[in-house]
């Protein structure tokens, strides 16, 4: 396999990532409306577990983009 080809592969592999980390973020903001409109009175408490679990599922995301143009473009 030509090592141009081996590239373009790891780099779509690695891209996977980001496609995991749009379906997390789906999943969590979804499950935070949800659960919200069932109890309000919990949204601060529910509020701030989303927002770090929002910024852990982007840095996956980040750190698999990160990865995949490392592999296209540095070696």
């Amino acid at each position: 396999m030509d090592l141009a080809a081996a590239k373009m592969i790891g780099a779509g592999l690695a891209m996977i990532g980001v496609a995991g980390a749009g379906i997390g973020l789906g999943m969590l903001f979804s499950s935070f409306v949800n659960g919200v409109s069932r109890n309000p009175s919990a949204a601060p408490h529910v509020r701030v577990m989303t927002m770090v679990g929002f910024a852990v599922i982007e840095a996956m995301g980040l750190f698999a983009l990160i990865i995949a143009l490392v592999l296209l473009f540095v070696m």
